[in-house]
């Protein structure tokens, strides 16, 4: 699963990043840490605007959710879809051909599991390089207000090696799309097929950061939650190549 982002530009550096016309104007910055199941509104660039960042809340409800509360308890199993899989799911095969977008980031939190305990990682491409993920998006109408809500999934796959490490018990990792990948995603030149091999594991970077990142009872949107922690049975296992 992929359900922390981190995305530290400004709305200037990511008209600039992305080549961008505009940027809504809700758009928030510097975000370090930022959970999914807040279901917050995102940046992503959608295949209906492909000049403008569009900020759209993360946890896909499909156009046929009937109410409020059923849109509530689906979008919590939405704020990922497998690549492999989701243009045979109700709620991303529309969206797969019709709706895609990028969801921009410059890094993403995982978590590995030894001995039943969890240690987070921070991860990102080398240089800590902005990119962008394969996503589909929806809009739904909420009958009872009035409101029209544009919402959308990460798109994860088979996880490359370093994040076969890290990520142990799925093994999946964002599709993480960069140059004219990109916007072959959105201008629908390129299918699930095209898109789903993991990106290189050369061209990333990670490191053990703070259980903090979890805490329900202090600010964690903070430069500290990305600083580099030691965790010595972490590293005894990896100086003895143990995954």
């Amino acid at each position: 699963m992929c359900v922390f982002l981190t995305l530290r530009l400004n709305k200037a550096q990511i008209k600039k990043q992305y080549d961008m016309r505009g940027v809504d104007d809700d758009f928030f910055w510097p975000v370090y840490v930022q959970s999914a199941f807040e279901f917050p509104n995102w940046p992503v660039i959608a295949s209906d605007r492909p000049d403008h960042v569009s900020m759209m809340t993360w946890g896909l409800i499909p156009h046929w959710v009937k109410d409020e509360a059923a849109a509530l308890k689906l979008r919590a199993s939405t704020v990922n879809a497998r690549i492999e899989t989701a243009s045979e799911k109700p709620s991303f095969r529309k969206a797969m051909n019709s709706s895609r977008c990028l969801v921009l980031a410059d890094g993403f939190f995982e978590f590995r599991e030894v001995n039943k305990q969890k240690y987070p990682y921070f991860i990102q491409l080398s240089g800590g390089k902005p990119f962008a993920m394969a996503g589909l998006f929806d809009t739904w109408a909420n009958t009872a207000t009035g409101e029209m809500l544009a919402s959308f999934s990460i798109l994860t796959t088979a996880a490359n090696p370093l994040l076969e490490k890290i990520h142990n018990r799925k093994k999946r990792m964002p599709v993480i799309l960069t140059g004219e990948a990109q916007r072959d995603w959105i201008g629908f030149k390129a299918g699930p097929s095209d898109i789903r091999d993991s990106f290189p594991m050369a061209q990333m970077e990670a490191w053990t950061v703070s259980r903090m990142l979890t805490r329900r009872d202090q600010d964690v949107n903070v430069p500290e939650v990305l600083k580099p922690i030691i965790y010595p049975e972490i590293q005894m296992l990896d100086s003895l190549n143990v995954v």
